[in-house]
């Protein structure tokens, strides 16, 4: 009986999906770390309320000073052994999740790196390898943040999001390709520059993506909460009846609105710097495959389009005071735009930029 032997890109296949398994176990994990914070952060909340009980109870005690002393430190200790417990317990699946999200990240850096050496090039000439190495960037670009950011409450947004467009892109019928040799406009080396760079600038922009749709989240609940205080205070509510629920628990356990904001227009600014550098590194590579820096070709347009949307976001936020909710709907169009460039224009506008690779 002959054996059938796998070949490269076979390999590549099997790494990717291996990944994309982990990925999504990654975001099971993260996801109950989530709710494992809401749970303990109700906990803390209540615990804290008791041990104010307990100490107005204390203090309204006439006699046996000592008597309250001890009965008010006791519960005290308790509480801050039972909140140092907790906060052991707090992180276990968060750092499972970040764990996995490594490991997942090792084996999709194997599968592209088998992609590059069966094509015999980089392995981002086409949407599925394009898929691929920015897909990989992404959490290359979170696992490095985390080294100073702790961000762990945006992992199951980040390997929910790369397990979905990396599994939706490597299916055979959607952008799955084998590989195939380059056509004569893309042996160049801007191929290398160019696409890697954008590959870079879309990791960033991803996680300005995530931080702003949380931002909107926690603003929205900040509101809520404001507008509940108002109310308790004796004075009238802006408009309307303030709403019992203030959004997913979880959001009580992530960091303000302001402090979301200023993380995703960080993230942005790095982002913006790389996509002009891709836009220029683009015209110059026009100019020596085509004999011309711009031609208004659609995928020109749209790369142009985006930087101007992310050039106004950081625009507005720096000069013209649009923070908060205008802000972060300024950076979620501007993501959206990506996606846009990367799958409609890609897939159903022809022209000079028709690298997709699907026939």
């Amino acid at each position: 009986m002959g054996t059938e032997t796998l070949s490269l890109d076979d390999i590549s296949v099997l790494l990717v999906w291996t990944a994309i398994a982990i990925y999504a176990l990654a975001f099971i994990a993260y996801a109950l770390d989530l709710s494992r914070r809401s749970a303990l952060a109700i906990s803390a909340q209540d615990a804290a309320a008791k041990r104010e009980l307990v100490g107005a109870a204390v203090g309204a005690g006439a006699g046996g000073m000592s008597a309250g002393g001890a009965a008010a430190t006791s519960p005290a200790a308790g509480g801050q052994a039972s909140d140092a417990s907790a906060g052991r317990k707090r992180f276990v699946w968060a750092r499972i999740g970040t764990s996995l999200t490594v490991l997942a990240f090792l084996f999709h850096v194997a599968g592209d790196i088998t992609r590059g050496i069966a094509a015999e090039r980089v392995p981002w000439a086409n949407m599925y390898e394009f898929a691929l190495t920015g897909t990989m960037l992404i959490v290359a670009v979170y696992l490095v943040v985390l080294i100073r950011y702790d961000l762990r409450f945006l992992g199951s947004f980040i390997t929910g999001m790369v397990a979905l467009l990396l599994g939706g892109s490597a299916l055979p019928f959607t952008f799955y390709v084998e590989v195939v040799p380059l056509m004569d406009p893309l042996k160049s080396v801007w191929l290398i520059i160019h696409v890697f760079v954008a590959s870079l600038a879309t990791a960033f922009f991803a996680l300005t993506f995530g931080l702003s749709v949380l931002q909107l989240m926690q603003s929205r609940r900040e509101r809520k909460l404001a507008a509940a205080d108002r109310i308790a205070a004796g004075e009238p509510a802006a408009t309307g009846a303030v709403a019992t629920k203030t959004g997913p628990k979880f959001l009580r356990t992530l960091p303000p609105s302001d402090a979301l904001e200023s993380l995703a227009y960080r993230f942005a600014i790095v982002g913006f710097i790389f996509w002009t550098f891709t836009l220029i590194a683009g015209s110059i590579w026009a100019n020596d495959a085509w004999g011309r820096y711009w031609g208004f070709d659609t995928k020109e347009v749209w790369t142009f389009v985006i930087w101007v949307l992310y050039a106004g976001y950081i625009h507005a936020r720096a000069t013209r005071g649009w923070r908060g909710t205008r802000s972060a709907w300024l950076a979620i169009i501007g993501f959206v735009a990506v996606m846009f460039n990367f799958t409609i224009v890609n897939m159903f506008f022809k022209g000079l930029h028709a690298y997709s690779g699907l026939s």
